[in-house]
């Protein structure tokens, strides 16, 4: 089993966010260390060390991507000779040679689905670079997070790609660890989350996915920074671009939608030390009511076509399913109502407008204009003849020299 680990790290300006930049959790300004040396170097507890590292270099900005990739190159160097892992990086000098090589094959429409802007496309590298690598699995793990389990590579290798109770085993999530060694998300009560139960409902699915035997069952939820993929997935199944956030969740609907299913394995965690985020509430809540208004619409538009399952908001439950009901937009305007409270009690009154701004999004900006069901389709079909290409062996020879240049 050919095995490659993929990190995505993401950098930006010294100086902070600038407007029109892309925005992420918490990228790593370019003239700090962050922390993705801490990250590789954890490597050097595993046991089994048979795979290829490769390390996404992702930039918020276009005019500083030549900086982030050889900030992140150099980072990598050092830590994985350290750490003695085999390594390579891929950042937007790779990309273009890539998507250079697409459109003078006139596969113009495919190099539009590789990106390194947005969580989602990232993600879809995560899966196309191992494949241009030959890989039959890909791990997935972020740059906050540091390898505790000498025997992590064995467990993640363990199911995925078999049969397992007469079900075939093509995606393995692996959970988090908090800061304190639990896995439960531990954050201060405010009175807008009573609507906006988040947390609570995460961790409600946690204690019955993760705490409770066996130990691989079906999952409604999946970490990005955890997961194992096997190419009989990745060959199919891509990541939505159209979410903004909680890409991992929705490329599992995505899945189960072309008929795979992710399986939690309650013994594969990793410690997730993360970086404050740089934003307010009403940023990030913005984004989740984005992400989650068109996941229940995708779920909503759901049409019966032949191969495909049907995925209802119940089988996601307790978390997300929560987000994909009927009762979204009254779960959004309650918590926005308080959250805007909060700031007024502050003398934030920026905030609380923001706040509020957030129920009119809900119900207009965040509304898809086309169906995205069928926009999925499409872009699967699309997907899928990217991966046939790429199997050419005169393709596949010419993309794995760009990547390992």
């Amino acid at each position: 089993m050919k095995v490659t680990m993929v990190i995505p790290t993401y950098w930006g300006r010294a100086e902070g966010w600038r407007e029109g930049d892309a925005i992420y959790d918490h990228p790593t300004p370019l003239n700090s260390e962050g922390t993705l040396r801490r990250t590789i170097k954890s490597m050097e507890i595993l046991n089994d060390k048979d795979f290829r590292l490769v390390v996404l270099a992702v930039a918020t900005a276009e005019d500083i991507e030549n900086r982030v990739e050889k900030k992140v190159s150099g980072v990598v160097k050092a830590a994985a000779a350290d750490a003695g892992v085999d390594s390579l990086v891929f950042g937007p000098s790779h990309l273009q040679r890539i998507r250079d090589l697409l459109n003078s094959d006139g596969k113009t429409e495919l190099a539009e689905l590789l990106s390194l802007r947005g969580y989602s496309s990232v993600r879809n590298l995560c899966l196309f670079v191992p494949h241009v690598l030959g890989a039959d699995v890909a791990v997935f793990i972020d740059d906050d997070e540091v390898f505790e389990d000498p025997n992590f590579m064995a467990k993640a290798k363990e199911f995925v790609g078999r049969r397992v109770g007469g079900t075939s085993v093509d995606a393995v999530a692996g959970y988090y660890l908090q800061p304190d060694g639990d896995y439960r998300i531990k954050k201060p009560f405010r009175p807008w989350m009573k609507y906006w139960d988040q947390y609570e409902r995460m961790n409600e699915a946690f204690d019955k996915i993760i705490g409770m035997p066996p130990r691989l069952k079906e999952t409604p939820f999946v970490f990005g920074g955890n997961m194992v993929v096997h190419r009989n997935l990745w060959k199919v199944v891509p990541f939505d671009p159209h979410v903004p956030r909680g890409e991992d969740i929705d490329f599992l609907i995505n899945a189960r939608m072309f008929g795979f299913r992710f399986f939690l394995d309650n013994e594969l965690h990793i410690k997730h030390l993360p970086p404050p985020k740089p934003y307010p509430a009403w940023l990030q809540l913005r984004q989740d009511i984005f992400r989650f208004v068109y996941e229940r619409a995708k779920i909503e538009s759901q049409k019966d076509v032949e191969g495909m399952t049907r995925v209802r908001p119940e089988d996601l439950d307790p978390y997300p399913g929560c987000f994909l009901k009927y009762d979204l937009e009254e779960k959004i305007e309650k918590a926005c109502r308080l959250l805007a409270e909060e700031y007024r009690a502050q003398g934030d009154q920026k905030g609380a407008e923001e706040a509020l701004w957030n129920i009119t999004l809900a119900k207009t900006e965040a509304v898809p204009k086309f169906d995205p069901f069928l926009r999925l389709c499409e872009l699967q079909r699309k997907w899928q003849e990217l991966m046939a290409y790429v199997e050419k062996r005169e393709v596949r020879l010419s993309m794995a020299e760009v990547v390992e240049a």
